[in-house]
């Protein structure tokens, strides 16, 4: 048996004239395209516009970078960004020297906030539906761009885990971690797992019942299965910043709290009620 995984593939698939391309940066690409051909085929199965779904797309994918960048500035990094502003927009550092370094920092909850506010604009411009409808349609292509996104984290062997002796432990070596021989938990590969758990769950739950016509139950288990996920995998999971030290639970803990909540109280009153 194993007693670990030695973890050093390349984050680039190739490099011209020192602009990367790489497997993040795909996996992305694929997840919006995949995302796309799946909405596709649950509008068309409803009869709505096609009009809808090109318009919802370019919200969607303007939101979730526009929103993790700007999540992981605020959240995360906000004590270097707050001095450092145009760097939020742009993929450049321009300190010590310049260097184009692409978007490097991305935060789920940022981009799940940012999302939100582009469905809602959304339902009042185009659909005229309401908020829960869309949300409902949304998580599915969402959970199934969140398996891409960790696998790309592990590729790029960032957000590691805390340090582990079981068999599947993972020595991440381009981590830039102190002691990177040391074998970690694969925590990417654990939230990729049970996104992949959701995903099948909510694809279930659409085409196989007649959840999509009780408004915001698909959402509502989208929250709670993503975010109470989340919510401990951060246990096996290093903290992101110095200042998490400190704290109880991590910055990812306190931020997936509410949207488990959130989830809990849809879930119920579309229930019960």
């Amino acid at each position: 048996m194993l007693a670990f995984i030695n973890w050093d593939p390349s984050c680039e698939i190739f490099n011209i004239l020192g602009i990367s391309v790489r497997w993040y940066g795909l996996l992305f690409a694929c997840a919006f395209l995949l995302g796309y051909k799946l909405t596709d085929k649950m509008f068309k199965s409803e009869g709505l516009p096609q009009p809808w779904l090109e318009k919802l797309f370019l919200y969607v994918m303007i939101a979730t970078v526009a929103g993790a960048r700007i999540g992981h500035c605020l959240f995360y990094d906000f004590a270097y960004f707050k001095d450092h502003i145009i760097e939020i927009f742009l993929p450049v550092r321009f300190e010590p020297t310049f260097k184009f370094i692409g978007y490097q920092g991305l935060a789920s909850h940022g981009a799940a906030i940012g999302i939100i506010i582009a469905l809602w604009y959304y339902t009042k411009k185009v659909s005229h539906k309401s908020f829960l409808w869309i949300l409902d349609r949304v998580v599915l292509p969402v959970a199934l761009a969140a398996i891409f996104i960790r696998t790309g984290n592990l590729i790029n062997s960032e957000i590691i885990g805390t340090p582990t002796d079981l068999p599947w432990g993972f020595r991440f070596i381009k981590s830039g971690v102190s002691d990177p021989l040391t074998p970690r938990h694969p925590a990417q590969l654990y939230e990729a797992i049970c996104y992949t758990l959701t995903f099948i769950t909510l694809m279930f739950l659409y085409w196989k019942t007649e959840c999509k016509k009780k408004e915001g139950i698909l959402f509502s288990v989208f929250l709670i299965m993503i975010f109470t996920a989340r919510f401990f995998v951060e246990f096996v999971k290093e903290n992101q910043e110095a200042f998490e030290q400190s704290m109880s639970l991590n910055m990812g803990q306190i931020l997936s709290i509410p949207f488990v909540l959130i989830g809990l109280f849809i879930l119920f009153y579309k229930l019960f009620k």
